[in-house]
C-alpha cells in the first residue's frame, strides 16, 4: 500500500499536522493507536488558551502559542467551537514572590503579552476568596472545549480529503528506495513523508525506525498531572494561578465551560512503563495528594479544606528534560536531527500544546516539504 503522508497520532497537534498537509494538496492518513481521538494530553489538560506569558521570547513555544491562539480562536469562531474568555490572574501569594511576578512581567512584555499589574484588594474584589499582595491579570487567557476542537479539526481533515483510521499501532519504519516503510496495525505502507505527532509515545516511536539517531529518543521523562474537582467550598470566576514551579505552571484554578471548578494539575516524575511494545499510561488519580494540593493552594485561598476535593482525572506530560533541569523548548524534528529523510517528529509538545497546536502543525508540515 502506497501512502503520500502518514501521520501517526490523533490528538489536537497531529490532527492539525494533518490539515496542514492536506491543505498543501498532499494526501493524507492519520494513524491512531486507540478507538477515538484526543485520548491523551490534547484532553487531560486544563483547556487554557494561553496568551502566551510564560515562554523564552523568540522560543518555538513562545512563537507557535501566540500564533497557534490567533488560529484557535478564528477557527473556534468559524465552526463554533465553545471558547469562554474568563482572563487569569497570576499571583504573588506574599512580598517574597513580588521580583519573581515582576520577572514574569517584564518577559511577557518581551513576547508582546498584554498584563495589568493589579493589588490584593483589585484582586479580593473579583475574587472575594483570593488573598495575595499582587498579581498580574492576563485579559486574553481564555478556556476552550477540547473536545469540540478535536471534531472541528477531523471536519477539517475530512474536508480537505484525509481520512483517520483507529485501532491502528505505529510498530516500525525503515528507509527503502520508494519511500519509508511503515509497519502499522499488522499491515505494511511506504509513505512519502511520516509525521510522529504521538505525544509522550513520540521518542519511542521515533527510536523504532530503523537508522534514527536522535538525542531525544530516550529515555523517556514523563509528568503525570493530577486533577481535583471542587465540591463545595470557594468558588470563582477566572483562571487564578500561582507563580510557575519547577516542571509546570503550579497547581491552579482552571474552569470548565459549565463553571466547576478544579484545581491541577500537580508534577509527579514518573519512570515510563512498557506493555508489549507499546508505552503503558498510568492515569489513575493518587487521592493521598489531596492534601498537598490543599497546602500549596490555602496560602491565596485560605478558606480552601480537604473535604472540598474529589478526585477529578490525571494527564501525563511529555518532557525533555527531568527533574531539576531547565525548561526545554518545543522540538520539531527533521532529518538534520535524526537522520532520515522524510520523517518528521514533535518532541516535547506539553503546555502549551493545545493552544499552540495549529502553529505547530503548520510548521510540521513545512518541515515536512508541504
Amino acid at each position: 500500500m502506497l501512502c503520500d503522508a502518514l501521520v501517526v497520532g490523533a490528538g489536537v497537534v497531529g490532527l492539525a499536522t494533518a490539515c496542514a498537509l492536506a491543505r498543501a494538496g498532499r494526501q493524507v492518513v492519520v494513524i491512531e493507536a486507540e478507538t477515538a481521538p484526543l485520548q491523551h494530553a490534547s484532553s487531560r489538560n486544563s483547556e487554557v488558551v494561553h496568551a502566551g506569558l510564560y515562554y523564552e521570547p523568540g522560543s518555538l513555544k513562545a512563537r507557535a502559542c501566540l500564533q497557534g491562539r490567533a488560529a484557535l480562536l478564528a477557527l473556534c469562531e468559524r465552526t463554533g467551537v465553545r471558547v469562554h474568555h474568563c482572563g487569569k490572574f497570576v499571583l504573588a501569594a506574599s512580598a517574597d514572590e513580588l521580583p519573581a511576578l515582576s520577572q514574569l512581567a517584564a518577559r511577557a512584555a518581551a513576547n508582546g503579552v498584554e498584563l495589568h499589574e493589579r493589588d490584593g484588594a483589585a484582586i479580593a474584589a473579583l475574587e472575594p476568596e483570593v488573598r495575595c499582595v499582587a498579581g498580574l491579570w492576563s485579559p486574553r487567557s481564555a478556556i476552550v472545549d477540547s473536545h469540540g476542537l478535536g471534531r472541528a479539526l477531523l471536519r477539517a481533515l475530512q474536508d480537505a480529503g484525509g481520512s483517520v483510521v483507529y485501532g491502528c499501532r505505529f510498530e516500525r519504519a525503515e528507509p527503502g528506495a520508494a519511500g519509508l516503510r511503515v509497519w502499522a496495525g499488522g499491515d505494511e505502507v511506504v509513505a512519502r513523508t511520516l509525521v510522529l505527532a504521538g505525544g509522550v509515545a513520540t521518542p519511542r516511536l521515533l527510536a523504532s525506525i530503523a537508522g534514527a539517531r536522535c538525542r531525544f529518543t530516550l529515555p523517556h521523562r514523563l509528568a503525570r498531572g493530577h486533577y481535583f474537582a471542587l465540591a463545595g467550598g470557594p468558588r470563582f470566576r477566572h483562571l487564578l494561578y500561582p507563580l510557575p514551579e519547577p516542571g509546570g505552571l503550579g497547581i491552579h484554578v482552571t474552569l470548565d465551560l459549565e463553571g466547576n471548578v478544579r484545581l491541577g494539575p500537580d508534577v509527579e516524575w514518573i519512570d515510563a512503563c512498557d506493555r508489549g511494545g507499546a508505552l503503558a499510561l498510568d492515569y489513575r488519580v493518587d487521592e493521598s495528594r489531596a492534601d498537598a494540593f490543599v497546602r500549596s493552594v490555602v496560602r491565596w485561598v485560605p478558606s480552601l479544606r480537604a473535604e472540598h476535593l474529589r478526585p477529578a482525572y490525571a494527564g501525563i506530560r511529555a518532557k525533555l528534560v527531568g527533574p531539576g533541569e531547565p525548561a526545554h523548548d518545543f522540538v520539531i524534528a527533521d532529518h538534520r536531527e535524526h537522520g532520515i529523510d522524510g520523517v518528521v517528529a514533535l518532541l516535547g509538545i506539553e503546555s502549551p500544546g493545545l493552544t499552540a497546536c495549529l502553529a505547530l502543525g503548520a510548521a510540521a508540515a513545512d518541515a515536512a516539504g508541504a
